[in-house]
């Protein structure tokens, strides 16, 4: 649940990285460098193709980047540690009962943040990890809050979607990025034998890919937030209402006690500002939580 923040800032960040990588690697092989009339739709078509693969590389590489990169402890169900034990019953209990087949993998990192998060290709292929800080931080209920959320985003299939989401917008940030890129770089070029002309479009191409994909990250964390309401309706459901409920309170709680006590305020706010989307200005759009009152609110006008 509460990590997604990060694993969808790393999901955006590797597909941004892809897609300047393909356009890179379609440049030098001269791929649409003209835009002659009638190219557009074959150039719609290998943009789809192009983008669609970038998403799924990332999907497919998303359990493996978060072990690796967060440094992620698989527990072995039989573990000796009756505490961790008890985390990997719940999670597995908490997937049963939502109709998943094929338990998750169940991990241990080293944070003091109060961090969750699940990832993976598909739903048999899954990851749920939560931060230590957590374990310190939040009695079993709440806990066990955090992980029905997190069964919820395997269960409702979100990374999944997310990648087709991604794809789309791959497809038109590259898209788009040569259509403007010829435009402005012909106009830019006094002729069409302009040496110079080939270089200027491949350098507006790469500017304009990278502008486009901020715009597209906004489009993400849009979803993102949408995405979160639906997981905290699903981890009600496995939980119970109060156990989501108190999750998000304990939570909320937490970080605005880091946030006061903190020495170096602005990187706490930051970290807040992942988990509970509270941020003005455009800084807000980047946000992949709702603020966690709203959530709150939502969940308890339910009952």
């Amino acid at each position: 649940m509460f990590n997604i923040a990060k694993r969808v800032f790393l999901f955006v960040a590797v597909n941004i990285l892809v897609v300047m990588t393909i356009g890179i690697v379609l440049g030098l092989l001269g791929v649409h460098n003209k835009l002659p009339e009638g190219m557009y739709t074959q150039l719609l078509v290998v943009c789809l193709i192009w983008g669609m693969v970038g998403a799924f590389i990332s999907l497919a590489l998303s359990r493996i980047m978060a072990k690796w990169l967060m440094g992620v402890h698989v527990i072995p169900p039989n573990v000796g540690d009756p505490a961790l034990r008890e985390l990997v019953q719940i999670v597995h209990s908490l997937a049963r009962k939502s109709g998943i087949e094929t338990m998750p993998e169940v991990g241990i990192y080293e944070s003091d943040e109060v961090n969750a998060f699940a990832t993976g290709p598909t739903r048999s292929r899954s990851l749920v990890a939560v931060s230590t800080g957590l374990l310190r931080n939040m009695r079993r209920e709440e806990i066990e809050g955090v992980l029905a959320h997190e069964i919820s985003h395997i269960t409702n299939g979100d990374m999944v979607t997310m990648t087709l989401v991604q794809g789309v917008i791959n497809a038109f940030v590259m898209f788009l990025a040569r259509v403007v890129a010829f435009v402005v770089s012909r106009a830019m070029s006094r002729s069409d034998d302009d040496r110079g002309g080939g270089l200027i479009y491949f350098l507006f191409v790469m500017l304009f890919q990278f502008v486009f994909s901020l715009f597209g990250a906004i489009i993400v964390c849009w979803f993102s937030r949408w995405r979160e309401f639906r997981a905290d309706a699903g981890g009600a459901e496995l939980a119970g209402r109060l156990k989501m409920i108190s999750a998000l309170e304990s939570l909320q709680q937490f970080y605005q006690r880091n946030i006061e006590s903190s020495a170096t305020k602005e990187e706490a706010s930051f970290q807040a500002f992942k988990i509970s989307g509270k941020q003005g200005g455009l800084l807000r759009l980047f946000a992949t939580h709702p603020p966690l009152e709203e959530r709150i609110a939502r969940l308890k006008k339910v009952g």
